[in-house]
């Protein structure tokens, strides 16, 4: 279902959903504080989210909550519909990069932020290792140079193609400011489509020895596939610079390095008014926390083909019953909130 469509076909306005968890509250046992309660989930056209987002869904679930099924819609859509209440929750919001996306919704006075769900988030730019220890490229803008840029050419105009970022993203407008910051315009084309799609015939061209170069990030099932410094390495870029809220923002590492993207945080972004109306998933939004590394091999598992829904049903229940403790928790964190009066 389209995301318009689906607006259409419900009326629960901001307001409404808050009314509405209310009454539904005050029925609850303190087991399902959140009985009765209508939750519409957001993600991006992104796969691999699925594994984030039906995990807080399982736990809303344990808490009473009538839970719908994800919406797909990408994120600058997706931040505007939570803030207006038209959808309740989104599992992967990324903190700074998606910052012009949280304020154009309306910041902290529509948008509920707390805690963080995955931290270290890493972003950047990669080439295969035996051409940068063959020609020494250990910075972006080193393929200013037309003879360096051709040698990632893959479809003969001579500019380097570099596998990019989906519109929507993100990335995407980092990316773009980066090719004019770094003077890159003339010998590098930035390719954009299906990510997925394009990563898989950027690999097949690793395997088949041929040069590469893609832009990529942590939590993914990418640097799996393509190791960072064993098949290939991370670009260094001249000077930081990014664009929109971002601005000024330092993404050298504390070891001096810089690979032009500041390590991000991602965090559940909710509706504010809902959230003070339902402070049990407010809080089960704040303390919930997936190690990075739990997603890079859950992620992996789906490049290898188990990808299918019944497939990440069973990774998530599988998640769960490792970490039966940590889940039960969040929980009682949750339960305990609800408990509490309001100040």
């Amino acid at each position: 279902m389209s995301y318009s469509l689906h607006i259409l076909r419900r009326c629960a306005t901001a307001a409404g959903l808050a009314l509405a968890s209310l009454v539904a509250q005050a029925q609850a046992n303190p087991e399902l504080p959140g009985q009765g309660v209508k939750v519409l989930p957001l993600k991006s056209s992104i796969a691999e989210e699925t594994f984030q987002t039906l995990l807080v869904m399982k736990a809303l679930q344990k808490l009473g909550y009538d839970v719908q099924p994800i919406q797909e819609v990408e994120y600058p859509t997706a931040h505007i519909a939570v803030g207006n209440g038209d959808a309740t929750f989104l599992a992967d919001h990324w903190n700074p990069l998606h910052a012009d996306y949280f304020q154009n919704a309306g910041g902290e006075a529509k948008l509920y932020r707390q805690g963080v769900y995955s931290g270290n988030a890493a972003q950047g730019y990669l080439i295969d290792k035996k051409t940068a220890d063959q020609y020494k490229i250990t910075h972006l803008d080193q393929l200013k140079d037309p003879a360096l840029a051709k040698i990632f050419d893959s479809n003969g105009d001579g500019k380097a193609d570099l596998t990019g970022c989906n519109p929507g993203w993100g990335c995407e407008a980092v990316i773009e400011h980066h090719l004019s910051a770094y003077g890159l315009r003339a010998t590098v084309t930035h390719n954009q489509g299906s990510y997925a799609a394009l990563m898989a015939d950027t690999i097949t061209r690793y395997k088949a020895g041929k040069p590469v170069l893609y832009y990529t990030w942590t939590p993914y099932w990418v640097s799996n596939e393509l190791k960072p410094g064993t098949d290939v390495v991370w670009l260094q870029v001249p000077f930081s610079s990014l664009p929109g809220e971002q601005k000024g923002l330092n993404t050298q590492l504390p070891n001096g390095k810089n690979y032009g993207f500041v390590v991000n945080n991602q965090h559940i972004v909710a509706n504010q008014a809902w959230a003070k109306a339902n402070p049990a998933a407010a809080k089960l939004f704040a303390v919930m926390h997936l190690p990075v590394a739990d997603i890079n091999a859950q992620n992996h598992l789906m490049s290898q083909g188990q990808n299918k829904p019944a497939d990440i049903e069973r990774h998530v229940n599988g998640w769960i019953k490792a970490h039966q403790a940590t889940f039960d928790g969040w929980l009682a964190q949750a339960r305990a909130a609800a408990a509490t009066p309001a100040k």
